[in-house]
């Protein structure tokens, strides 16, 4: 899972760096900058997310997420195609969004693993 969080966070790390022609530049490197920062404490210190607090926290983001998803999901016919998203800025929204739920679903995972973990140990 450290590997994956990390690559996740490399992704993620990417996404933050495209942001810099967009229109809402700002708003959309916080987006993808916080599932970066968790999929980097899950890749690098997994223990940490074992913790109430951080846990609590993770859920909460990931269910704004989710939402986010939900708000953001693309309407237009066939946004999956390049010719669509390559076009429509609410696609690649979309889609991001989609993304970063995944990730913080990946990390929420990773979370409930050492959880699991910590709760064996003791």
């Amino acid at each position: 899972m450290r590997y994956l969080n990390g690559f996740l966070c490399v992704i993620m790390i990417l996404f933050v760096a495209v942001q810099y022609n967009d229109p809402d530049y700002a708003f959309w490197m916080v987006i993808y900058g916080i599932p970066a920062v968790w999929a980097g404490v899950a890749a690098l210190r997994p223990a940490v997310l074992a913790r109430d607090l951080y846990t609590a926290g993770l859920v909460l983001i990931t269910a704004a997420a989710a939402a986010g998803t939900v708000y953001y999901w693309p309407t237009m016919p066939g946004w999956w195609r390049k010719d669509v998203w390559w076009i429509e800025e609410t696609a690649r929204e979309g889609m991001g969004m989609m993304i970063v739920t995944v990730t913080l679903s990946v990390v929420l995972f990773t979370a409930w693993r050492a959880r699991s973990r910590s709760a064996a140990a003791d």
